[in-house]
């Protein structure tokens, strides 16, 4: 590290900006064509759209501006604050979101994220106040980083980088594969296109408890490892949300009972909260209450999850409509919610068609946790010099994850 430097992150920067948010009660500042973001989509990711747009009049009557792709994003207020990302589109952002737009000739963009993601906590604890933790812009632009070379950012950057766009590819594959099976699932479940419209009549309509069991976690603060125990994560719904454990995530004994313990591929349903269902791929786990663990002796892993994933809008809603502080759903509602079960050897035809579609989202959701955990291995270890980026061969190392 001896060409290495010392600078603040304003020193290499073109400008810093925040941005701003047009008046809520204003309909027509809203829904137009300009992406906008908040800290929401702020969360150590590539962003390519937004859950929110405004129209030119709320750009114009805001603070809310421009800002280029390649910007690295932070995120300054609340829970997210320190949070970091990269925009791919020109977007706009709201006042909570502090937008570094990067001099190419000081700097590389995916350096200073890649840094900023090395020094994470770092950032995260210059937080300050009260109920609500908030970083500000000066903080941001006086925060150090050690910038090599030029050449020497590009190259670890490019190493770093490759990591990201094979988990990136992953996940596009996925969106994709995810389509043809819902697509699939439904011309044969729900519009019965390959019988006339019409469902067989050796076909039987049950419903999800007829179909799998729906297991509620433990209360895991109950079942802390003791000392001499390696604890295991406890899979809670920001665990879910977010598809894997990280240095927040608490930590239960192994030794509960073997249908509490979460591997690979088993379908969670969150029931309250943010209700979704979803194939864990984070690694074995604890579960924990207000999670359902779906299994069954009967059907297949395809079956169960795409019927629970067929009525999940319709428990968001009710979970809406009864909500108080935080919405949820009754067991009960499993034994409201309609299947239709085919009949054996349809069955088995079906099957051979739709579970290697899931089998694959699988395996390329588990090369992603590995990819991830080589890219945080790699990280320490090249942003403070300990290796040699000339030395890293990252497509064998690649590769390699995918075995």
């Amino acid at each position: 590290m001896i060409k290495w430097q010392e600078v603040k992150l304003d020193d290499v920067c073109e400008y810093v900006c925040s941005g701003g948010t047009p008046k809520s009660t204003i309909m027509e500042y809203y829904g137009g064509k300009i992406p906008w973001l908040n800290t929401k989509g702020v969360h150590f990711n590539r962003i390519y759209t937004t859950e929110k747009y405004i129209t030119e009049k709320g750009l114009a009557n805001s603070s809310a501006k421009w800002i280029p792709i390649n910007s690295v994003v932070i995120a300054m207020y609340g829970a997210t604050a320190g949070n970091i990302a990269i925009n791919k589109i020109p977007l706009t952002t709201n006042q909570a979101c502090c937008n570094l737009i990067i001099n190419e000739r000081k700097s590389d963009y995916r350096f200073v994220y890649f840094y900023l993601l090395y020094k994470n906590i770092e950032l995260s604890q210059q937080a300050n106040g009260g109920a609500q933790q908030n970083l500000n812009a000066q903080q941001i632009k006086d925060f150090p980083i050690f910038l090599p070379p030029i050449a020497t950012q590009k190259q670890i950057a490019t190493v770093l980088s490759a990591l990201d766009d094979k988990i990136e590819l992953n996940n596009k594959i996925n969106q994709n594969l995810e389509q043809q099976a819902q697509a699939l699932f439904k011309s044969w479940f729900i519009d019965f296109e390959p019988f006339g419209g019409t469902m067989p009549t050796d076909w039987k309509v049950g419903n999800l408890l007829d179909i799998a069991e729906y297991l509620n976690g433990l209360a895991m603060q109950k079942f802390r490892p003791t000392e001499s125990e390696k604890g295991i994560p406890v899979l809670k719904i920001k665990e879910l949300r977010q598809g894997f454990c990280d240095s927040n995530s608490e930590f239960c004994t192994p030794n509960v009972k073997n249908e509490y313990i979460i591997n690979d591929g088993d379908v969670i349903f969150s029931w309250s909260g943010s209700l979704l269902v979803d194939f864990w791929c984070g690694g074995k786990c604890g579960l924990n209450q207000h999670l359902f663990k779906v299994s069954s002796k009967k059907f297949d892993k395809w079956f169960y999850y795409a019927w629970t994933k067929y009525h999940l809008n319709r428990f968001i809603a009710i979970a809406a409509d009864k909500a108080t502080t935080m919405g949820h759903i009754k067991r009960d509602e499993l034994e409201k919610a309609e299947v239709i079960i085919p009949e054996s050897k349809d069955y088995c035809q079906i099957s051979q068609i739709i579970a290697p579609i899931y089998d694959l989202i699988i395996k390329n959701r588990i090369e992603n946790t590995r990819l991830a955990q080589l890219r945080d291995t790699l990280l320490p270890k090249l942003m403070s010099g300990e290796i040699d980026v000339s030395k890293v061969d990252i497509s064998k190392e690649i590769a390699d994850n995918a075995k």
